[in-house]
């Protein structure tokens, strides 16, 4: 089984919900695929083993054979090239990697080089699989660094993908092929505008989902009003607690700062195998 963890926001709890998971059952590959500021390595034990540098494919123009006709330009959707009179301007930032200019390039003037994006990095904490993706400062194409961090996924493991926050591409691609998603929240105003983006998201996706609404005693019960009313399962209710936040800075997982809640977080598994199977 799959199961991703998201939020609408950042700062939901969504790192503490995703570690606290794994470390509560077996079998586990914990993957971290918020590529552009992972941080669950930080409240593991971990054994680093391998990294390995991702790189995306981008255009690089032959001007020996280039008539500057404007095809690939004409056929880029994301803009990456502009022809000009006598030359070619190339974006590295804006180019998706897919290969169509140099498919199509009437000339055979445009060939692919490789443009390192980031690096892929697995490690080990006792018997827990551990992968996370850094994508490199100033990059801007998260999206294909998910994808080679998910390319570990084994299939006989429970695999648990912390995601990005937010509802964008990145997000996307993290959450695709789940089994089921894990939308964790806050009851603020904030929090449940986002949640109502976040579940749009996962509805048109067709992943079946539930919530978690971390700090559960702050803020108002709009949170709780809007899943009865969408009849959205409310998984795990976690409280606002300053020794859960004191942990948190010290990098300390939550279900070893209070033993209590590695059952919870067994409850919370079990909750979710019984809801997909329901579905």
């Amino acid at each position: 089984m799959v199961i991703s963890v998201a939020s609408g926001k950042g700062g939901t709890g969504k790192t503490t919900v995703a570690t606290s998971l794994a470390l509560s059952i077996n079998n586990i590959q914990l993957m971290d695929c918020d590529v552009e500021e992972p941080n669950a390595h930080i409240f593991l034990k971990l054994r680093r083993e391998k990294s390995e540098v991702v790189s995306i494919p981008i255009p690089e123009i032959d001007y020996s054979k280039c008539n500057y006709c404007g095809e690939c330009a004409r056929i880029c959707a994301y803009n990456a090239l502009a022809v000009l009179k006598d030359r070619v301007l190339v974006f590295p930032h804006l180019c998706h990697g897919c290969g169509g200019c140099s498919l199509l390039c009437p000339q055979g003037a445009i060939t692919e080089i490789d443009k390192e994006i980031g690096v892929v990095e697995k490690g080990r904490a006792g018997e827990l699989e551990f992968v996370h993706g850094i994508l490199n400062v100033g990059e801007v194409m998260a999206p294909p660094l998910v994808r080679a961090v998910k390319k570990s996924i084994e299939t006989d493991r429970t695999v648990i993908i912390d995601a990005p926050p937010g509802t964008s591409c990145p997000v996307i691609e993290a959450m695709k092929g789940s089994d089921f998603c894990v939308l964790v929240t806050e009851p603020t105003p904030f929090g449940l505008n986002d949640l109502i983006l976040a579940v749009e998201v996962v509805r048109k996706m067709n992943i079946p989902f539930g919530v978690v609404i971390n700090r559960a005693n702050l803020g108002d019960n709009k949170v709780e009003d809007y899943c009865r009313d969408e009849n959205i399962r409310i998984l795990m209710r976690i409280p606002f607690d300053r020794q859960i936040a004191v942990a948190y800075s010290k990098g300390v997982p939550l279900v070893e700062m209070n033993g209590e809640y590695r059952k919870k977080f067994r409850e919370l598994f079990a909750a979710i195998e019984n809801s997909k199977h329901e579905d």
